[in-house]
């Protein structure tokens, strides 16, 4: 059997509901760390599957498993009550239906530990979204505790999801620069029928009726902290990855949600940010995220965007082509794998 260690460098927290068929592949993926000096606090929120069952199993298998119980009041909750009990020197949120590479955990502590960083990006997906991040998933985001500590009221919000893992991460990234990235960091997501995702694509109205509420909860952030307009292209950001890029780019929304959403961020942009964000700034939001801004009629943005994507589409084709000759292999892939990135679908 598995040994406490004396002292505790890794909180690895998992919000665990309904998910016995995949929760044990999961804990043994954390137990099976190379770096064994973590705990593994797994809080069962409310289950009705025998989930609780598997966690109390591996509860008297390895003194490094705690296990809380809590009537289900959701994701959030279940997190921030398993933050209360963590013990560890920088902590890691996990999904109860994904699995850890066996060094995912000693290389993004050796990343965070070599560069003082108070949030340390994993993964190469997520690591790419620098140097300016905006927001994390949970997956995506080891974080110093002592810095967690520093501000007590930036938790979870409860009763919201998605994006209670980027309202989170984003509030945390306002206040730091001291950020690092290991894309060595393996995380394996599963995905199958009941996996949240599917589930939020297959439920549009219920998204959408969120937004206000993550928008009510950025305002009071920046107001109360008084960070406009210093982290004014913060949110902006912001703004362009979650509600625009993430939900009306990327969901199956109807004409009418489109227009509904579109009129939600016009009007907290031309209320809320874009009374201080300067020329410059605004030059550095993508291209069809400041076309959106500009126009009231959502429908001209759909042919505007359409049109770009075609564009851009045939301009990576032309690129590709061009590459072929190069003469170099080593330079031919780097510049390969560069314009597919830059302009990838």
């Amino acid at each position: 059997m598995t040994t406490l260690p004396e002292k505790i460098t890794v909180s690895v927290i998992m919000p665990v509901y309904n998910v016995a068929a995949f929760l044990g592949e999961a804990i043994q993926s954390v137990l099976d760390q190379s770096f064994k000096d973590l705990e593994l606090i797994l809080v069962n929120d409310g289950s009705t599957d025998g989930s609780a069952s598997v966690c109390q199993a591996y509860l008297q298998q390895d003194p490094r498993v705690q296990f809380i119980n809590q009537e289900n009041c959701g994701v959030s909750i279940a997190r921030n009550n398993g933050l209360l009990r963590a013990t560890g020197a920088y902590v890691f949120f996990m999904d109860s239906d994904d699995t850890l590479d066996r060094e995912f955990v000693k290389t993004s502590l050796e990343t965070a530990e070599r560069g003082n960083n108070d949030i340390t990006v994993i993964g190469a997906p997520y690591c790419k979204r620098g140097p300016h991040f905006t927001s994390l998933p949970t997956c995506a985001q080891m974080i110093r505790m002592d810095f967690l500590k520093q501000y007590p009221e930036i938790r979870f919000p409860a009763r919201l999801q998605p994006c209670e893992d980027g309202l989170f991460s984003h509030q945390l990234l306002a206040f730091t620069t001291k950020v690092g990235s290991n894309p060595q960091g393996i995380y394996h997501y599963r995905h199958h029928a009941h996996q949240n995702t599917k589930q939020i694509n297959d439920n549009c109205w219920t998204v959408i009726r969120q937004i206000p509420s993550w928008l009510q909860i950025l305002e009071a952030f920046y107001t109360r902290h008084q960070l406009l307009p210093s982290h004014t292209l913060h949110l902006a950001r912001f703004i362009q990855h979650e509600p625009f890029e993430l939900r009306y780019l990327g969901m199956p929304f109807t004409p009418e949600q489109k227009n509904y959403l579109h009129d939600l961020i016009i009007t907290f942009m031309s209320r809320v940010v874009l009374p201080t964000l300067t020329k410059s700034e605004k030059k550095q939001l993508s291209k069809p995220f400041r076309y959106f801004l500009s126009i009231q009629n959502p429908a001209r943005f759909e042919a505007f965007y359409r049109s770009y994507c075609i564009r851009k589409k045939r301009r990576r084709a032309f690129y590709l082509f061009l590459i072929r000759f190069i003469p170099f292999t080593q330079l031919r892939r780097k510049t390969r794998k560069a314009v597919a990135e830059k302009y990838r679908p």
